[in-house]
């Protein structure tokens, strides 16, 4: 049973659907969120401070991977021509190809915790072999992207594919380009774990399919991205009212939120 099918008549009492509308500016204040993090990743990698600027890359890939989200749910307010836009662009900056991450983020959801479900995948493996399995995880999803899409999404992936090569030519002619292509990278092959592995690990068995975090303080830091449960039992409503959603969720479901495990 799926989660959301197994929590229903609990969900019906939390009220969320004046949530879900979203303003094209609002949509634009999303897209400018990693770049403060971008500006700083790469400020910091031209004067030599690499610890210090793998940590601004990692919150830069963090916010991006929002923004890749909120495009893929429709939740910037844009049309779908715009949110193909953003993950054209975001692709080019992350490298790979988020079209074909946004055709099995939306498996993932319809599909969870089944065979059809790559992305959740890794969910389901220890913390050390899906460490090992990272750098194999962004090669099975473009593969499978490939081979299951529509023609339409296989051009997608061909523009993100140009994007990605423009990326790289600037590596040839710049230090801190190198420097970009270097952090995402490893930040692709570490998606995995930190995307995966620690929202929906050890969940197969609570009916939930998913974990959640109530720290307030770390989901600022998280930019809400670990009110994972929340996301999976209303996917409709976007990552910057996740928490006002999971505050309605205690007070008119707690059992479901108690029986939930947490991230971190």
């Amino acid at each position: 049973m799926r989660p959301a099918t197994a929590h229903r008549p609990l969900l019906r009492r939390v009220p969320w659907r004046d949530l879900v509308p979203m303003r094209r500016v609002e949509g634009v204040a999303e897209c400018l969120h990693p770049l403060p993090w971008l500006a700083l990743s790469w400020w910091l990698a031209a004067h030599a401070l690499w610890p210090v600027a793998l940590a601004a890359s990692f919150m830069m890939f963090l916010t991006a991977l929002r923004l890749n989200h909120e495009a893929i749910h429709g939740h910037l307010g844009f049309t779908k021509v715009g949110d193909r836009r953003v993950m054209h662009l975001l692709s080019g900056l992350m490298l790979g190809s988020n079209n074909a991450v946004a055709f099995n983020h939306l498996r993932h959801h319809a599909h969870n915790g089944t065979p059809l479900d790559l992305e959740g995948k890794a969910g389901r493996m220890s913390g050390w072999r899906v460490l090992l399995y990272g750098p194999v995880f962004p090669v099975e999803m473009h593969v499978d992207a490939w081979r299951h899409g529509t023609p339409a999404l296989r051009r997608r992936m061909l523009v993100d594919a140009a994007a990605n090569l423009l990326t790289i030519a600037a590596a040839v002619v710049s230090p801190v380009a190198r420097y970009h292509v270097a952090a995402m990278l490893l930040a692709q092959c570490l998606t995995a774990f930190f995307a995966v592995w620690i929202t929906h690990h050890d969940t197969e068995h609570d009916g939930l399919g998913a974990r959640t975090q109530r720290s307030r303080l770390v989901n600022l830091l998280t930019y809400n991205m670990f009110f994972h449960l929340e996301h999976h039992l209303f996917p409709a409503v976007p990552v910057k009212r996740l928490g006002r959603l999971a505050r309605r969720m205690d007070a008119a479901a707690p059992e479901v939120a108690a029986r939930a495990g947490r991230v971190l």
